[in-house]
């Protein structure tokens, strides 16, 4: 659940109220100097929190060394300020494994299946995407036809026996 104070104190005490709610709550916290110092404050009280709105590599990279458990880069944003979504990603994801961090990639804001295998090639482990992208990635237009000479070509030689019935 995102905090939505401006201060680092109020962002503390809006994580403090969400993780007293029945429900096993990460704090989702943007990456700003506020932030930053609230995150700080929240793994002191051993608050689970994810950084979001992360355009840059060192936005990332401090929301790690604050100890954040989650980073949120947002892919399809990144690219419409110009920059490379994939390639802060990547970079992103060399440097926590280099320096050993246990934060953990969550990049989000995916446009297309191509952003999508763009961070899965640089090493992350988890994301988050639209419903739409995820059915993208299910389908393919060469798999039904495909399906279908299978079965056509099984037919053929075996005709409606199939492989469990022997």
């Amino acid at each position: 659940v995102q905090v939505v104070s401006e201060n680092a104190d109020a962002m503390l005490a809006e994580a403090i109220s969400l993780r007293k709610l029945p429900y096993d709550i990460v704090v989702k916290v943007p990456a700003t100097e506020a932030g930053f110092a609230a995150i700080r404050k929240m793994k002191t009280q051993h608050i689970p929190v994810l950084a979001t709105a992360i355009y840059s590599v060192q936005q990332g990279f401090l929301a790690a060394l604050c100890g954040a458990d989650y980073l949120a880069p947002y892919v399809n944003r990144i690219d419409a300020t110009g920059a490379d979504g994939i390639g802060v990603v990547a970079d992103l994801q060399a440097l926590i494994d280099r320096h050993q961090f246990p934060a953990q990639l969550l990049p989000a804001s995916f446009k297309n299946t191509q952003q999508v295998l763009g961070v899965l090639r640089a090493g992350v482990s988890a994301l988050t995407l639209p419903a739409e992208i995820a059915e993208e990635m299910l389908t393919h237009p060469a798999v039904q036809p495909a399906v279908d000479r299978f079965t056509r070509d099984w037919r053929t030689v075996f005709g409606q026996t199939l492989p469990c019935d022997s």
